[in-house]
């Protein structure tokens, strides 16, 4: 099977990449390190059978990501990979559409297991304290109504873009990017740019919760059996 591996840590990439290697059948996996290369990634790589996604990456604003490839490939699951494990966080990637979430810092074996399973068919997160969020549950109704290309203008407008400059980034014409505004303004219930803007910036992560720190931490986020 074909594993896009999407994280912008090249150290971490490689342990993944290495990690995957008994399950893959031989075949490599396709390593992104931006929303701008995973784009290419799933583009190029039709055959594709899962996503690896890491939620902060270069170009992406914390589910963007996610809720780009539920548009672009919806037959293909996502699992999140990410350190912050932050309850609502976990919760947030289930309601958004991932098929799993795996902590950083989980053992590799527990890593393999989620990814056998979500191959198989089924889900894989770890015990869920958050509760289920109606407000979440209708924001991601609205964003799962947008087409790939109006997430990419939506990323712009969240950035301050102008539709000249929107239309440079995204090679279209001013006048096509002017539809794309209004068709997303009218889909997530937004009255300005500005609204729209601020509902992007919910798509942010809580931050991890705090604890104290062990003699573990000083081998980082990299799986247990590719610490020194």
């Amino acid at each position: 099977m074909k594993i896009v591996v999407a994280d912008d840590h090249p150290l971490f990439r490689s342990a993944i990449v290495h990690a995957l290697r008994g399950i893959t059948g031989g075949v490599m996996p396709v390593e992104a390190s931006s929303l701008r290369t995973l784009e290419e990634a799933v583009r190029t790589h039709a055959d594709a059978d899962l996503v690896l996604l890491d939620l902060h990456m270069p170009g992406a604003r914390g589910f963007s990501s996610l809720v780009f490839l539920r548009g672009e490939r919806p037959e293909v699951p996502v699992v999140v990979i990410s350190s912050n494990d932050h309850p609502r966080t976990i919760r947030r990637a289930q309601q958004f559409g991932a098929a799993g979430f795996i902590p950083k810092s989980a053992p590799v074996e527990r890593m393999l297991e989620a990814i056998r399973t979500v191959m198989a068919g089924g889900i894989w997160f770890p015990p869920l304290e958050a509760e289920r969020s109606e407000e979440d549950a209708q924001l991601a109704a609205r964003l799962a109504q947008l087409t790939p290309q109006q997430v990419r203008v939506l990323m712009c407008l969240a950035d301050g873009l102008l539709n000249k400059q929107i239309a440079y980034e995204l090679g279209l014409t001013e006048n096509t990017v002017k539809v794309h505004v209004t068709a997303i303004l009218r889909k997530l219930e937004c009255h300005s740019r500005t609204q729209a803007a601020v509902l992007v910036k919910s798509l942010e992560p809580d931050p991890p919760p705090e604890r104290e720190p062990d003699a573990s931490d000083a081998a980082g986020d990299m799986p247990v059996d590719e610490r020194p």
